[in-house]
């Protein structure tokens, strides 16, 4: 379903479209050049049938929601190099810009308040949607995440090569091979995929959308995003972060960073999970999550 949201059409799924029972919503929002279609069908369906009315979206510039080519192809390497010089990083847009375009879709839906939730780059945007609206925001939850703060550890070389590398043509094989090779390489040791299960969901998904311009925007734009870090200890409400101890691409030590700065924060850390969403870390997530969703909606509610 396509919704027009901070001035720009964004494509959405919502559990309870049009629902009037009044389930607590909770806002999935997923990583860099993820489509909402890689939100694993077992961890919905598990939110759904403990009560919740989920909405997930494509963040801009990927997937089905509107693209920003006009703004160009940015210079990562370049925007690399300023970075790691201390000096500031222009953005085609800035993750503010996404987090606004995920509290534009509650506004469009009449959601007042929700729990969000988000991985990887998604977990920043979510930090961002607490941090520009903490008063719409029931609880938050950051997954694989960062607060990108300086000097924390950096993905392991090989995964960085992988990330940065393009695929050896623009035919569907090619796209889903190099994607195959990612996945991969930033998988959960303890919770290996089947290949053929994996090649079916990344050709299904670079089927719907494959527009890696716009994972480069997206890139950029985390990395201008500098001064996340240092306004996390403002945060004032019910905070899970959950992270893989064996994550090749985000390191634990990002996670642990992130639950350090905010105050009250519960970190969670999984054995043997990467920077994917396979069914057994799924399984380990809903564990912490689904209490940490119903222990914010009470503490609510006696608000």
């Amino acid at each position: 379903m396509k919704l027009r949201a901070n001035g720009i059409d964004i494509e959405i799924e919502d559990s309870h479209a049009g629902d009037l029972t009044g389930r607590p919503v909770v806002l999935l929002i997923m990583g860099l050049g993820m489509q909402l279609v890689a939100w694993p069908p077992a961890l919905v369906q598990s939110l759904v049938d403990a009560g919740y009315r989920v909405v997930r979206l494509d963040n801009r510039d990927i997937g089905l929601s509107q693209k920003f080519d006009h703004l160009g192809t940015p210079n990562l390497v370049w925007a690399s190099i300023r970075y790691r010089l201390g000096l500031g990083v222009k953005a085609p847009y800035a993750l503010h810009d996404m987090a606004s375009d995920a509290l534009a879709v509650l506004d469009a839906l009449g959601v007042a308040k929700a729990h969000v939730l988000g991985v990887s780059m998604g977990g920043m945007i979510a930090q961002r949607v607490a941090l520009a609206a903490p008063q719409r925001v029931l609880s938050l939850t950051s997954i694989m995440s960062s607060s990108g703060a300086r000097g924390l550890p950096q993905a392991k070389p090989q995964v960085m090569r992988v990330l940065l590398s393009r695929p050896a043509g623009k035919d569907l094989s090619s796209v889903t091979d190099h994607y195959v090779k990612l996945f991969k390489a930033i998988g959960s040791p303890g919770f290996p995929v089947d290949d053929a299960e994996l090649r079916e969901r990344i050709t299904a998904a670079a089927q719907r959308n494959f527009n890696p311009a716009g994972v480069l925007r997206q890139m950029v734009a985390i990395v201008a995003d500098s001064r996340r870090a240092s306004e996390l200890s403002g945060l004032c409400l019910p905070t899970l972060v959950i992270h893989g101890k064996a994550d090749p691409l985000v390191p634990f030590a990002c996670g642990e960073d992130t639950a350090r700065r905010i105050p009250g924060a519960t970190l969670v850390g999984i054995e043997g999970m990467g920077h994917d969403l396979p069914a057994g870390v799924v399984q380990r997530i809903l564990e912490p999550l689904v209490p940490h969703l119903k222990a914010s909606q009470a503490t609510q509610a006696n608000a």
